[in-house]
């Protein structure tokens, strides 16, 4: 049982504080590795998840992006830290929670994409100009404010 699902019994739907990590994983052209995911559905965003007990910043997003590309990462650097009220959100099972999200990003990743049906159903490069229409919100905005900065 991971730590969000022993927290959620004791605190049931009520609005947590919740740890996460992202990566914009950058190929040769430039452009960034984006999921389409099964929860919200046919929705696009970076790979990345939850901490778990124990974990660093960065191993939480080595790890998921592994998890959910079948690709091992390297070097990553922090690109932004989010927080605050505009990242407060309801799941689709009622739990409500506002993310600290560490977003990093590498060019540096090996191995070969796969990924697990229970959370994605496709993995595309896009470029940093071009992402697709029906995004995570939030990633979205991580994204353009990353284009910006370059």
């Amino acid at each position: 049982m991971s730590y969000v699902e022993n927290l959620r019994k004791y605190v049931g739907h009520q609005p947590v504080i919740l740890v996460g990590s992202l990566c914009l994983l950058l190929d040769e052209k430039q452009h960034v590795l984006l999921q389409k995911r099964v929860h919200p559905p046919e929705t696009w965003g970076l790979p990345g998840g939850l901490m778990e007990l124990g974990e660093s910043a960065e191993q939480t997003a080595a790890r998921e992006v592994l998890e959910e590309t079948g690709l091992t990462v390297e070097g990553l650097q922090l690109v932004d830290v989010y927080s605050g009220e505009d990242n407060f959100a309801i799941a689709a099972n009622g739990d409500e929670f506002y993310n600290v999200t560490i977003l990093y990003q590498t060019s540096h990743y090996h191995g070969n994409m796969i990924f697990d049906e229970a959370e994605t159903t496709e993995l595309a490069f896009f470029p940093l100009d071009g992402m697709p229409e029906k995004m995570v919100g939030s990633h979205r905005r991580m994204v353009e404010a990353f284009r910006e900065k370059r």
